[in-house]
């Protein structure tokens, strides 16, 4: 991943300065600290139990099937979870991860010989890595950081990891460690917000996924699985 550059950077805010009649505010300028902070209280207190808890019940809400397990379990569980959303062919991002949680041999050995096909997301093929998604039954991820509130996964697009494998699969699968899940939004943008200031590279493009694609028209019919997974199961490392 390479930095990005800003252009134009000193002009814009010129112009808009001048708009507003002034001249740039170069020093002095701080955040406001407001008096009401709404967002910063949902499920203040919370253990992480606490937080594991309401992620769970929501995900009956979001259609998402919710699944609890340990790093010692994971594998035999992910191979029942794949199995039971109808086998391969499977992809997954390149990502450090599957083998610090022991799946590198479920993934490159015990599917393969039951005909499951393993699509590993390689940035060197370009377009036939969105293919292999496209034709993919079951896409797999880590969370990189996951909301109680809404049941939402974040995930961070890379070079390994493109964002059409949470999309053009039939069915997903997000492996979710216990230590990733905060109460809401705020604390996640909070968290990048964070990784910022520290000066790590943060990607571009950061996908929020709640569930299964969904869809509702006007009379709030809800439609499972028109643009995206028709199905999606949550499966939560609780010692991780």
């Amino acid at each position: 991943m390479t930095r990005g550059t800003i252009q134009n950077r000193d002009a814009f805010l010129q112009t808009i300065a001048e708009r507003l009649g002034r001249s740039p505010r170069l020093s002095g300028v701080s955040r406001p600290q407001w008096d009401d902070a709404p967002q910063w209280t949902v499920f203040a207190g919370y253990s992480q139990d606490d937080l594991l808890e309401a992620l769970r019940q929501q995900c009956t809400l979001i259609h998402t099937d919710y699944i609890e397990t340990t790093s010692a379990e994971l594998a035999g569980v992910l191979k029942r979870q794949v199995s039971a959303y109808g086998g391969g062919p499977v992809i997954m991002p390149n990502d450090p991860r599957f083998a610090e949680y022991g799946l590198s041999s479920l993934l490159q050995e015990e599917w393969p010989a039951e005909q499951t096909d393993v699509h590993v997301w390689n940035p060197a093929l370009g377009r036939q890595n969105i293919d292999a998604a496209e034709q993919a039954n079951v896409g797999i991820a880590f969370s990189d950081i996951t909301l109680a509130e809404s049941g939402t996964v974040v995930l961070f697009s890379r070079n390994g990891q493109g964002r059409a494998i949470h999309f053009l699969p039939k069915t997903y699968i997000a492996i979710v460690p216990k230590s990733t899940i905060v109460p809401r939004m705020t604390q996640a943008a909070a968290l990048i917000h964070e990784q910022i200031e520290q000066g790590a590279l943060v990607p571009s493009c950061i996908n929020f996924i709640t569930g299964p694609s969904n869809s509702a028209d006007i009379e709030m019919n809800l439609v499972v699985g028109v643009h995206g997974p028709m199905k999606a199961a949550y499966i939560i490392v609780t010692d991780r």
